[in-house]
């Protein structure tokens, strides 16, 4: 067997020379022939064809071609499909020409999956719905993301941050104001809750040079004090017609070596143009206006904007200096609107009173907050001698501070009165205990 292989196979040395001798042998011989006189006609030999570019002998003597492609990523092994190679298209596309509804399913969702969440809010905005596309977006754009604050919705919480954010750093006669009102038409439908902690007031610039003009008190180098009011939001408001809870801080974050107390201002401007914007915002449920410096003036006209709210049901003045007349506002709003939250910590209720010397709250649902709030209102007073807080549900430990800030109160008076004998029975919180006081 091995010597038929060998004889069937490949052409060895030998053969090769004596099929190259008859060759030589067989030319020389048509020469002679040719000399002599016409001979018959034979069978002209064709050489070998001579090796072309792109073809390539093999250890066993056979050839190959080599295939090079333009595309280095092709193969030959993996053609797509034409619908794949159409949804690519539609994807590389699709800022000039967003097509999206007119797909089937399946293949919409592939078209979802591989668009770039940079792409413009003008195109995306009112076309995508798709939760996953906005995730995508709201992660990209932010480490930490609490969807649930935003309704669970991952599209109204891009648009609601992002709506905060322009708020947050636009500085007024700075700012194009159009960068905030052309988004209007693209979130109008899904921002329900904004939060603003922080509000940018002016720039100072420097004076604009006049020519020719010459002063000797050295006021060229002086710096404008601008009007020191923030961006009115009453425009912007009242495009939102989902609106529903409106936290605002007047202030500046991180301002370090740059602080300024009015930075911190909350102009009067700044109140009337609030006043206006939640007086007309009639689907708003929450409001809070904390940390920003509220007085009594402001208050009132917040509060008397508020009166015969539809929809209001909780209001925030927290952290503020509103006092007592701010606190009578308050009051009043109480039975005119729906209300069911007022939050007044940390202001001056009852601090700065100087006349009022007995509060009857019995039979109100006061709550362990309430108590709290009570007593941080007593902290600064010195003339309260008598509360009453029967079936007031305050909690024990509450009443027991607000009984020894009045026995404080009763002691003073006894000192300064004339006949300190009438003061000898200490006079503390009334509770249950003791209905006749």
């Amino acid at each position: 067997m091995q010597s038929m292989q060998a004889t069937l196979g490949t052409p060895t040395s030998s053969a090769l020379s004596r099929f190259s001798t008859s060759t030589q042998d067989k030319s020389s011989t048509a020469g002679q022939t040719s000399s002599t006189g016409p001979q018959p006609s034979r069978p002209s030999i064709i050489p070998p064809p001579s090796k072309s570019k792109g073809w390539s002998t093999g250890a066993s003597g056979g050839r190959m071609r080599r295939i090079i492609a333009e595309d280095p990523e092709w193969s030959l092994a993996i053609v797509p499909l034409l619908t794949e190679l159409c949804i690519q298209h539609i994807v590389e596309n699709f800022q000039n020409n967003p097509i999206l509804q007119q797909l089937l399913p399946e293949h919409k969702q592939k078209v979802l999956d591989h668009l770039s969440p940079d792409l413009p809010l003008a195109v995306t905005a009112n076309l995508i719905d798709d939760e996953s596309y906005w995730r995508r977006c709201c992660t990209q754009r932010w480490p930490v993301c609490h969807v649930a604050k935003h309704g669970g919705s991952w599209k109204r919480m891009f648009f609601e941050r992002h709506l905060e954010n322009l708020l947050k750093h636009f500085i007024p006669s700075t700012t194009d104001p159009a960068l905030i009102l052309d988004l209007l038409p693209l979130c109008r439908n899904e921002v329900r809750r904004l939060r603003v902690d922080q509000f940018l007031p002016p720039m100072k610039l420097p004076p604009r040079p006049r020519s020719g003009e010459l002063s000797d008190s050295g006021s060229e180098g002086e710096v404008e004090e601008p009007t020191p009011d923030h961006y009115q939001l009453g425009d912007l408001v009242a495009g939102l017609s989902h609106l529903e809870e409106l936290d605002l801080v007047y202030g500046v974050k991180d301002c370090g070596m740059n602080f300024e107390w009015n930075l911190f201002l909350f102009t009067y401007r700044d109140c009337h143009s609030l006043a206006a914007t939640i007086k007309a915002c009639h689907t708003l449920k929450i409001f809070r206006l904390t940390r920003s410096k509220v007085d009594d003036d402001k208050a009132r006209v917040l509060i008397r904007s508020l009166l015969d709210h539809p929809a209001l049901e909780e209001l925030d003045l927290s952290h503020n200096l509103v006092g007592d007349r701010g606190a009578r506002a308050a009051a009043k709003l109480l039975s005119h609107s729906r209300l069911r939250v007022l939050n007044l910590a940390n202001n001056q209720v009852l601090a700065v009173n100087t006349t009022l010397t007995g509060i009857n709250l019995s039979c109100n649902h006061i709550g362990l907050d309430g108590g709290k709030q009570l007593l941080e209102g007593m902290s600064d007073n010195r003339t309260l001698l008598e509360f009453d807080l029967r079936l007031s549900d305050v909690a024990q430990e509450s009443e027991y501070l607000i009984g020894q800030a009045l026995c404080a109160n009763r002691e003073a008076a006894r000192q300064r009165a004339p006949n300190p004998s009438c003061f000898l029975s200490p006079i503390t919180a009334k509770g249950p205990e003791n209905p006749a006081g």
